[in-house]
């Protein structure tokens, strides 16, 4: 298993990045003394980062035992509304507020993450990081914080709709169309951009999932 290494000892953070990035998924068991172990923290600390996250809904209670939870159909269709309206916004702000150094980094990102077509892992870390510098380009720093909410939630999702055979290859593209409009400074077709990315991208969600529940029967 994946081991983390920090030079901090804000247990919150290490629980939240090893969910996030793969190391617990949704269903995974969550137990005090090895989370301990792993991150070289006392147990006080980790116990305090469990009833957080398990305030935040990160985790969920199965008997005595925490557990990573996960999200059935309407949760995950009520969280991309909200994201996908954020976002959205957040685009908008970026067509108006970026600086020229901004808009820069996103488009060197989007031809940089060509080279990982073939390993959705990486595209979808690199998907992420793409995501927060949009965020962070709309220069609202409480946009940022509601946006960071949401996507701890994503971190829920067993799985990337990146996984998907041409996904990756579209999701660029669509990158590329909201780069451009907020090169341009056009507001509404930063927006709408942003949307239809990740209209897409839960379209192509609900359909995996469809898959493998008629493949489960």
């Amino acid at each position: 298993m994946q081991m983390l290494k920090s030079n901090h000892k804000d247990a919150y953070a290490l629980i939240l990045d090893a969910i996030d990035i793969g190391v617990y998924k949704p269903g995974d068991r969550l137990v005090e003394s090895e989370l301990a172990d792993r991150f070289g923290v006392s147990r006080t600390p980790i116990r305090e980062a469990l009833q957080r996250l398990e305030t935040q809904s990160l985790l969920t209670r199965d008997g005595r035992s925490l557990i990573v939870a996960s999200l059935d159909h309407n949760q995950l269709a009520e969280l991309y509304v909200v994201r996908t309206e954020l976002e959205g916004l957040a685009a908008r702000l970026a067509a108006r507020h970026a600086a020229p150094e901004e808009i820069r980094v996103l488009r060197e990102m989007v031809q940089e993450d060509r080279a990982l077509l073939g390993d959705p892992g990486a595209l979808a870390r690199a998907n992420r990081r793409f995501h927060k510098q949009i965020h962070l380009a709309s220069h609202n720093r409480y946009l940022v914080q509601q946006l960071d909410l949401v996507h701890r939630s994503m971190a829920l999702l067993a799985t990337t709709s990146l996984a998907v055979d041409g996904r990756g290859e579209l999701a660029l593209e669509e990158h590329e169309a909201i780069v451009s409009a907020i090169e341009k400074a056009d507001g509404e077709a930063a927006y709408q951009a942003l949307k239809h990315h990740l209209s897409a991208a839960f379209e192509t969600r609900l359909k995996s999932d469809a898959t493998a529940a008629q493949a489960a029967e």
